[in-house]
């Protein structure tokens, strides 16, 4: 029983946890999930973007980033700041108005909702009555003008929400001024738009659904102008002087009108439909900004042809003869202009269009000729093409970060060199203390290097792979070229490209060495590439080899894809990591699992059926292994048949179910009469109760079957230098985990430097290991004498790690889905175990060594196990004694795809797919923390105009 007791409690263990562990969900990254508003302060210079979950996200300069959260969960319709204010209105789908604030607390601002409220109608009144469709915020930044769809406008007071009933306009106070030809109910449903004059805040344009539009006198409370439109209204705009305004219209027409000082019937100035004559899409948001040359800017969303262009997402930019229609990949949520916003200018001189798609943010230039778009700092579309893998890598030498922005920056040549025009607030986050890339694969064959160093995830560079194949797109197609005489002038922005050429580019692995700028990756077909960093463009032959993994395996044929055809003959390209050789694995099945040793020149990879190791120094194959068993069948169908058995599915769930019963009764005994059957029972009940209440983290596992499928399934791939054969002698090798709980060593001889090039590597099998409980193998490591991993490749060559301890005996960990074991080397005896408990169903999911140094002094730090489980729970292992110290919960457990993207650091941070186009950010250690910390500064405008200015505010960062 003394293996089942819990150990005591060590209060100083205790509170060294307490300095070196620390759960925070720190930051999200990408692009926002199903955005549904957008608004914009010009006053703080700070966006605001609503979601269909409830959330609000607020984003200045680079670093400045507020987040919040309604309540209700339900979609943000509306986005409203209030003038010269640290504040904003939402508006939900439930019809609920929220005020949000940015206020200080603890010397931090935070972004805190104050008020909510409902507006309701009088009793027995339709929902209709006081659905709201317009709000409108007063430059007196006392009240809110609501417009709904029964006509009526209401007035709400700031802060408190209380409705101002002897101030509404009713729909009958409208009809009293319009003449008696358009004086009917009809004419005043439903509230369009709502605009406060620009130079006369007494006034405001109430523009109806049915085309009419009201210039109302708030003073005297009585329309003072009424203009007819013969068409649906979508929406207004003033112009800055405000003698007219621009209505636009549901048949893709404009309408310029005049605002006079007298009484007389105002008639239009100009009525345009830009892509008419045929029937065209509604205009449903336009801008008419004024210049110094006198040529405006008129900028509308929609408007095209039906017929031709009905399918497409345009926002069209007018200047003098100068005309295109930006087509945008994914719906426009919404757009807003940054123009000059001073009182005193006399003109707009816009500079830069915000919009919102569905999928990305696109900003363009307006100040540079062509109009190019500006590369967004933050808000990447990170699933520009779906993203298949990720890998993250730490600290990264500047040498090779200043030679991955390099090759970035030739690729940007087409964007704009205009600083980035959302500036508010003001970054005060320390600098990051090391560079760190976060590399994203994805379905298009490409490559992705992010910047994960801060706050902001920023796209460095972009790889791609397709270059090395033949697929029906040419790479050097442009969608974005015109011809001259070519109408509507339609040009495609963004980067949002869901569709692939061929499901079998994807990247699944991907390993970069930071020491030597060697990258490999591996794709869905079986396709390993090697690449190294090359600062110039270059054109040359990529060696072929090939890697048959079912060598003297008979009776086996694969059902699935066919492997990539790859060009013949020189291949050119771009400046950045180029391809020199690619291993074709056969069958061309999904790579399952990659390693790189660089200082060896040696690549490892495995698939369903088998691993192999592959010299690309003398771009020699050294050795391929089949793990296929006879009864994995299914491991020759691949990834894109769908041929799957339901019937083996079944009979192997009944087998286990059998087994299961078959050897509980042994437990229990077999044989003897009733009571000693029944005296053994409560015996074995009362063992395995104390058992469970002692020892929570220890139980039986139960052996899986040799016949399961996918038991040669190559989890993973690990090279060390360690004991093998012998302990007087150490050695170069490579360790192969599989799906069926087994693992395979290698011996290794790697010739030395001066023969490298003559002698060939040579490989030798020295261990097999079979677990007992035949579970999936996710992760192998070899412990030095000190019992401390092993340094990386080149880490020891670059001074940043101790030499390891070649002096002590070496222990193997190899972690399966239900149980941590640690062995001896080289005699592989088993040492220490850690089970999973059975409770729920736990199982490991992803496995790595992280060091968590303490908040409390820079002299202690500590290697440990950072585990996550199929119940997205994170727990924290220690080595070598495999002791549970901590555990968080981090990701719902029906969230698969979340647990299936986690990704670790190598200093206890970890990133995870909350969307397809958003990682969240989260921290284990108390040590290493990345959240936005900033200032906003909050001018006050008095009355003669005057900026006063406000102590400003801290953001820290947000936790969990």
């Amino acid at each position: 029983m003394r293996r089942f007791l819990r150990p005591g409690h060590d209060p100083v263990r205790e509170r060294l946890k307490r300095d070196l562990f620390q759960f925070n969900k720190t930051v999200e990254h990408g692009f926002p999930h199903q955005p549904s508003a957008l608004g914009y302060s010009p006053f703080l210079r700070l966006m605001a973007i609503g979601m269909r979950s409830g959330a609000i996200k607020l984003y200045g300069a680079p670093g400045v980033e507020f987040v919040g959260l309604h309540e209700e969960n339900n979609t943000v319709m509306q986005i409203h700041f209030i003038p010269d204010q640290c504040q904003l209105v939402t508006l939900l789908d439930d019809n609920s108005l929220h005020l949000w604030s940015l206020k200080q607390h603890s010397g931090a601002s935070e972004l805190q909702e104050e008020h909510r409220f409902t507006l309701k109608g009088p009793p027995g009144s339709p929902p209709s009555a006081t659905q709201i469709t317009a709000v409108l915020p007063h430059s007196s930044r006392e009240v809110l003008y609501l417009g709904t769809e029964s006509g009526s406008i209401f007035v709400v007071e700031l802060p408190s929400f209380r409705v101002l009933e002897d101030r509404t306009i009713t729909s009958e106070a409208v009809l009293q001024r319009v003449s008696e030809d358009h004086c009917n109910r009809r004419s005043c449903e439903l509230v369009e738009a709502l605009r406060e004059h620009p130079k006369n805040p007494d006034q405001i344009l109430i523009g109806y659904s049915r085309g009419l539009i009201v210039l109302w006198d708030l003073q005297n409370n009585k329309a003072t102008h009424h203009f007819l439109g013969s068409q649906q209204l979508e929406n207004l705009y003033w112009q800055r002087d405000g003698s007219k305004f621009i209505s636009c219209h549901y048949d893709g027409s404009y309408t310029q009108w005049p605002v006079s000082s007298d009484n007389r019937q105002p008639q239009p100035l100009e009525n345009l439909v830009p892509y008419g004559p045929f029937p065209c899409k509604a205009i449903s948001k336009i801008y008419w900004q004024t210049t110094k040359n006198g040529v405006p800017y008129i900028i509308f969303q929609g408007g095209m042809p039906r017929a031709s262009y009905g399918d497409r997402h345009s926002i069209s930019v007018v200047h003098g003869s100068q005309q295109t229609a930006f087509d945008f990949t994914s719906r426009v949520i919404d757009f807003f202009i940054i123009f000059s916003s001073e009182p005193t200018a006399e003109f707009d001189d816009p500079s830069a269009m915000v919009v919102l798609a569905e999928e990305e943010l696109v900003v363009i230039d307006l100040k540079t000729a062509g109009w190019p778009a500006v590369h967004p700092p933050y808000l990447a579309s990170l699933h520009c093409s779906a993203i298949t893998c990720s890998h993250h890598v730490s600290n990264i030498p500047l040498k090779l970060w200043e030679r991955i922005i390099s090759a970035g920056s030739k690729q940007n040549i087409h964007y704009s060199n205009m600083p980035w025009p959302i500036d508010g607030g003001t970054n005060i986050a320390p600098d990051p203390p090391q560079r760190d890339l976060l590399l994203t694969g994805h379905e298009d064959g490409t490559v992705r290097f992010w910047d994960a160093s801060g706050v902001c995830l920023h796209l460095l560079y972009k790889l791609s792979t397709v270059r090395v194949f033949l697929t029906d797109a040419d790479p050097n197609d442009n969608m974005n070229t015109l011809g001259e005489d070519e109408w509507p002038p339609l040009r495609k922005v963004g980067t949002f490209d869901p569709y692939s050429d061929d499901p079998r580019l994807g990247i699944q692995k991907i390993y970069l060495c930071k020491y030597s700028g060697y990258l490999a990756v591996a794709g869905t077909a079986g396709q390993v590439l090697v690449m190294e960093l090359n600062d110039e463009d270059a054109e040359h032959v990529v060696d072929h080899a090939e890697a048959d993994l079912l060598q003297d395996q008979e009776g086996y044929r694969w059902k699935g894809h066919e492997k990539l055809k790859t060009r013949d003959g020189p291949v050119r390209f771009e400046a950045g990591f180029q391809p020199f050789v690619l291993v074709q694995c056969q069958p061309p099945a999904v790579v399952t699992s990659l390693a790189l040793h660089s200082e060896w020149k040696l690549v490892a990879f495995g698939t369903s059926h088998g691993f192999g190791l592959f010299d690309h120094q003398q771009k020699r194959l050294v050795f391929v292994k089949c793990t296929l068993h006879p009864s994995d069948q299914l491991a020759l169908e691949g990834p894109l048949s769908r041929v799957k058995s339901l019937k083996k599915s079944l009979r192997q769930s009944f087998r286990r179910i059998r087994r299961s019963r078959v050897s509980s009764r042994k437990r229990r005994g077999g044989s003897g009469n009733a009571s000693e059957v029944q005296e053994a029972n409560a015996k074995f009940d009362q063992d395995t109760l104390q058992e469970m209440e002692l020892a929570p983290v220890q139980r039986k596992i139960e052996a899986r079957s040799a016949e399961d499928s996918f038991t040669g399934f190559v989890r993973t791939l690990y090279f060390a230098d360690t004991f093998l054969r012998d302990s007087s002698r150490h050695c170069p090798s490579l360790w192969a985990g599989t799906n069926g709980g087994t693992v395979y060593a290698f011996c290794l001889r790697v010739p030395p430097a001066e023969r490298r090039m003559d002698e060939p590597v040579r490989a030798e099998q020295a261990k097999e290991i079979q677990l007992m409980h035949r579970a999936p193998v996710v992760g192998i490591l070899v412990l030095d004498g000190r019992s401390t991993p092993l340094p990386e490749p080149l880490e020891v060559a670059h001074d940043l790690s101790k030499s390891p301890d070649m002096q002590g005996s070496h222990q193997l960990l190899v972690v399966s889905e239900e149980q941590f074991k640690v062995f001896t080397l080289p005699k592989v005896s088993s040492k220490l175990k850690l089970k999973l408990t059975a409770l729920e169903g736990c199982r490991v999911r992803k496995v790595t060594v992280a060091n968590f140094g303490s908040c409390k002094t820079d002299d202690y730090s500590e290697n440990d196990l950072a585990v996550l489980t199929n119940l997205g729970d994170i727990q924290i292992i220690s080595l070598p004694f495999l002791k549970l110290q901590i555990r968080y919960p981090c990701i719902r457990k029906e969230d698969v795809s979340g647990i299936a993207s986690c990704v670790f650091t190598k200093y206890g941070q970890g990133f995870y797919l909350i969307s397809p186009s958003e990682f969240e950010r989260f921290s284990l250690s108390t040590k290493w923390l990345v959240g936005p910390r900033c200032v906003v500064d909050m001018p006050e405008v008095t009355s003669n105009n005057h900026v006063h200015s406000k102590p400003s505010m801290e953001n820290a960062a947000r936790k969990s």
